[in-house]
């Protein structure tokens, strides 16, 4: 369950910036490749923040979808539900991955004190 120790991470990241400001929500970006489980996510969420300032705040996560580069015909492919690194153009499988792997904290919404 990487998840746990990526909330100790979000946490660490979002404490700091609130700089002792109440915040309700913690916006991150995840990519797919991620694979993170979203109810174990905000699960672990609750667990890292009970008892601390950021108790009671909540992560919304902007799932982002793999998308590779062919460096065999330069097209872009994103790909939906199956991982297969393949570029959906040629077939080709020299890809590099453009998005996908991110882990983003983006913004923090501040809760009205």
């Amino acid at each position: 369950m990487h998840e746990l120790s990526l909330c100790g991470a979000i946490y660490d990241i979002a404490d700091r910036a609130a700089a002792g400001r109440p915040v309700s929500v913690i916006h991150l970006q995840v990519g797919r490749m991620r694979q993170i489980v979203p109810d174990t996510l905000a699960y672990c969420w609750t667990m890292v923040c009970d008892d601390t300032p950021l108790a009671g705040s909540r992560l919304d996560v902007d799932h982002r979808p793999v998308t590779l580069h062919c460096l065999l015909c330069r097209e872009d492919t994103t790909l939906s539900v199956e991982l297969l690194l393949l570029c959906r153009a040629c077939g080709g499988n020299q890809v590099s991955v453009t998005s996908g792997e991110e882990l983003l904290v983006t913004s923090l919404d501040l809760a009205e004190e």
